[in-house]
């Protein structure tokens, strides 16, 4: 079953067209991958399903909803949650506290509930659990990922939207990072994948698009994507010939 189709999607910052027509789809249960060189629209698409993007046209559908045009909040209770690029932390909050916000947009859920859930969360990041009392600023980049992740699935998403989560962190840092990538298809979450690390993306997804300056350039299984010229030419040497 598609769970996320979008079709002709462009969207603009300013007069540049970002995205140029994209057309890509994610069936429910899958770990997708979106690849490409800084530019290409990665995380532009996934702001644009996450309804973060204004000028956009074409058609986003989520378990068969059109979705494009809704506010952002409205967009997170059908069942999308969005770990952007960075982090974006609270510093001055307990690893505790900064995971319960995830949970902030669930109508008709008391604390108890979602305390409770924060446990779970503790439960399936232990690496998380002996600081969650610690604050936002003292914590190393693999262990804000981690919290990021967490505040993301305390949402209860159905669609999880990952937005470079490797980015600046120690090679033994992004196993772990990718390891709980799989895990968290392992509990019932799609995952759509943004990534720079395409050797690691791949080997936890089930398909791949490459895109390059807001079009798709290629699609396929991982074994597809590394057999095919373009993609070897981008990831193992050399870039892509017009990348942005």
């Amino acid at each position: 079953m598609k769970l996320l189709e979008i079709s002709g999607l462009v969207a603009r910052y300013g007069a540049a067209d970002v995205l140029k027509g994209l057309d890509i789809s994610v069936e429910e249960g899958e770990i997708v991958t979106l690849l490409g060189s800084n530019g290409a629209g990665k995380s532009t698409t996934l702001r644009a399903i996450s309804g973060l993007v204004s000028n956009v046209s074409g058609s986003i559908t989520f378990a068969g909803q059109p979705i494009l045009g809704l506010k952002p909040e409205a967009i997170v209770r059908l069942g999308i949650s969005h770990v952007p690029e960075g982090r974006r932390i609270f510093p001055g909050l307990t690893v505790r506290d900064n995971i319960l916000l995830g949970g902030s947009n669930r109508k008709g859920v008391g604390r108890r509930m979602l305390e409770a859930d924060v446990d779970e969360m503790l439960g399936f990041f232990p690496d998380l659990a002996r600081l969650q009392d610690a604050l936002g600023w003292t914590l190393s980049g693999g262990q804000l990922q981690m919290v990021a992740v967490a505040r993301g699935l305390m949402a209860r998403p159905r669609l999880l939207l990952l937005d470079e989560p490797s980015l600046g962190l120690a090679p033994l840092i992004v196993q772990q990072v990718f390891r709980i990538v799989g895990d968290i298809r392992a509990r019932g979450t799609t995952v759509l994948l943004v990534e720079q690390n395409a050797h690691m993306a791949l080997s936890v997804a089930d398909r791949g698009y490459v895109l390059e300056t807001g079009q798709l350039l290629v699609q396929g299984s991982p074994a597809e994507l590394w057999n095919n010229p373009l993609v070897r030419a981008a990831y193992l040497g050399g870039g892509l010939a017009t990348a942005s």
